[in-house]
C-alpha cells in the first residue's frame, strides 16, 4: 500500500507518522511519500519521520519529494494538509477582520473565506493531477476550511472524504470521563465542519444508551470550561457544541479578547520554528511533547482509521467525516457537505440517519450552508461581487457596509493568491 501526504513538510506530519507507526496493523503502509515544495522543511520532517518508523520497527519506506506528480503516482490514497500562504497568510486572516470589529479566525468568518479563496483552486489542481495519475485513489482532506474544500472536490467528481479532529477529541474526552474505552463511545455528531453539536453520546454503538444527560450533570462545568463557555449555556442547549461555536455564541467577547494578544498564527509560527530545530536533531526519534501544543490532537488516529476503512483494512465501521448530505439533514440541499457519523467502506462514506435537529441548530446550519454555497462560487469564479455576497451571507458579518469593508481588505491582503484580482 502506498500513501502520499501533500503538505508533508508540515510540522504536523510527525504526529501523522507516529500514528502510522503505532497502528501499522490497522493500516499496513509499505511506502509513504511526503510531498512539499519547501525542501528545507521537508528534509527535516522526512528525517524525523524515518527515525520514528525505525524506532518503532515499521518496515515501510518513507521518501520525500517536491515533485507532486511523481509523489502521488500509484498512491492508493492521497492525504491533503495544505496551508496556502503559510502562517503569514494565516496571520493576516486572524488580524485584518478585527479592524472591522469581526472575529479574526482562519476557518470561519472573513478570514475563513480568505483561506477558502486561496485554497480551493490549489486543491482542485492537485486533485486533478492525482486523478490523471491514479483515478482510483482516495483523497482524504484535512485542509481547512474542510467543508468547503471537500465540497469543491466532490463537486468536481473526485473520490474524496473530509476529516476533522473535533469529533475524535470529544470521543476521547467523554470516554475518559465515563471510564470506558473510546471505542465504546459513539457520538451523534451533527452539523457542518467547525459548526457541530454532540446531540447524543451513546455507549456501544449507534443504538446504544444515551449518556449525554449524565455527562452534563456530572461533568458539565468541566466541559464548559474547556469550551470557554458558561456552564449554564450547556444546560440550556442540552447538547455539547464544538469550541468553534464560541465564535458565534460569544462573538463580541472573542473579538475583544483577540484584540489584546498576539494572533494564534504568531504563536504557532514561533512554535514551528522551535519544532523544526528539534526535528533537525539526529538523536530525536519520536514526536516531541511540544507538538501536542501545536494543535491537531488525535489527528493521526482519525486519519489512520479513515484510510484503513476506505482501503479495506481494519478501520472502525462508523466514523465522523465530511461528505454529501444526500437527504440526511432534510433542511439542507442534497449536495451540501455535512459533518456526521457515517458508515465507511470501499465505496466511501454513507451518512447514518440523524434524529430531527432542533431549529436552534438547524437554522444556523442552513445559514452557514448558504454562505458556503456563495464562498465556493467565489473561490471557483472569482470577482469582488461574489466575495461581497459571501461575506454578506455569513452570520458573523451580515451588514452590507461591513461586508463591503471586509471585501476590500480581503482582496488587498490576498491579491497575490487570487488570479482574478
Amino acid at each position: 500500500m502506498k500513501l502520499a501526504v501533500v503538505g508533508g513538510g508540515s510540522t504536523y506530519t510527525p504526529e501523522l507518522i507516529d500514528g502510522f507507526a503505532r497502528l501499522r496493523d490497522t493500516l499496513p503502509v509499505e511506502e509513504l511519500v511526503l510531498v512539499d515544495p519547501a525542501l528545507d522543511r521537508l528534509e527535516l520532517v522526512g528525517g524525523l519521520a524515518r527515525r520514528i518508523f525505525a524506532k518503532q520497527g515499521h518496515p515501510g519506506r518513507i521518501t520525500t519529494t517536491d515533485d507532486l506528480d511523481a509523489g502521488v503516482e500509484g498512491a492508493d490514497a492521497v492525504l491533503l494538509q495544505l496551508r496556502v500562504g503559510g502562517q503569514a497568510a494565516r496571520n493576516e486572516d486572524e488580524t485584518w477582520p478585527l479592524e472591522c470589529g469581526c472575529v479574526g479566525q482562519e476557518t470561519t468568518g472573513a478570514g475563513g473565506l480568505a483561506k477558502a479563496l486561496r485554497t480551493v483552486p490549489v486543491v482542485l489542481d492537485i486533485a486533478e493531477r492525482v486523478r490523471r495519475s491514479n483515478p482510483d485513489a482516495w483523497i482524504i482532506d484535512f485542509t481547512n476550511p474542510v467543508g468547503i474544500v471537500t465540497r469543491a472536490l466532490l463537486q468536481a467528481g473526485h473520490k474524496a472524504v473530509g476529516l476533522c479532529n473535533v469529533a475524535i477529541g470529544f470521543q476521547r474526552k467523554f470516554a475518559g470521563m465515563l471510564g470506558v474505552s473510546p471505542t465504546d463511545v459513539h457520538l451523534d455528531h451533527v452539523g457542518l465542519n467547525h459548526l457541530t453539536w454532540e446531540t447524543h453520546v451513546r455507549l456501544g454503538g449507534p443504538e446504544g444508551e444515551n449518556v449525554l444527560p449524565k455527562l452534563l450533570a456530572e461533568h458539565g462545568d468541566t466541559i464548559a470550561d474547556d469550551l470557554r463557555l458558561p456552564g449554564g449555556v450547556l444546560d440550556r442547549l442540552g447538547v455539547v457544541p464544538s469550541y468553534y461555536l464560541r465564535y458565534f455564541y460569544a462573538h463580541d467577547e472573542v473579538v475583544r479578547e483577540l484584540g489584546t494578544k498576539p494572533s494564534r498564527a504568531a504563536e504557532v509560527a514561533a512554535m514551528e520554528k522551535e519544532l523544526l530545530t528539534m526535528y533537525g536533531d539526529p538523536a530525536l526519534d519520536e514526536k516531541p511533547a511540544l507538538l501536542g501544543k501545536r494543535g491537531g490532537a488525535y489527528y493521526s488516529e482519525a486519519a489512520v482509521d479513515l484510510a484503513a476503512s476506505l482501503l479495506g483494512g481494519g478501520g472502525s465501521p462508523y466514523q465522523v467525516v465530511n461528505t454529501y448530505n444526500r437527504g440526511t439533514l432534510p433542511f439542507l440541499p442534497d449536495d451540501a457537505v455535512i459533518e456526521v457519523q457515517a458508515a465507511i467502506g470501499h465505496s466511501g462514506a454513507a451518512p447514518l440517519p440523524v434524529a430531527p435537529v432542533d431549529p436552534l441548530f438547524a437554522g444556523l446550519m442552513a445559514n452557514v450552508t448558504a454562505y458556503e454555497d456563495l464562498a465556493l462560487e467565489a473561490a471557483l469564479r472569482g470577482g469582488r461581487e461574489r466575495v461581497f455576497r459571501a461575506l454578506l451571507a455569513h452570520p458573523l458579518v451580515g451588514q452590507y457596509a461591513l461586508a463591503d469593508g471586509l471585501t476590500d481588505r480581503l482582496i488587498a491582503h490576498n491579491r497575490e493568491h487570487l488570479a482574478w484580482a
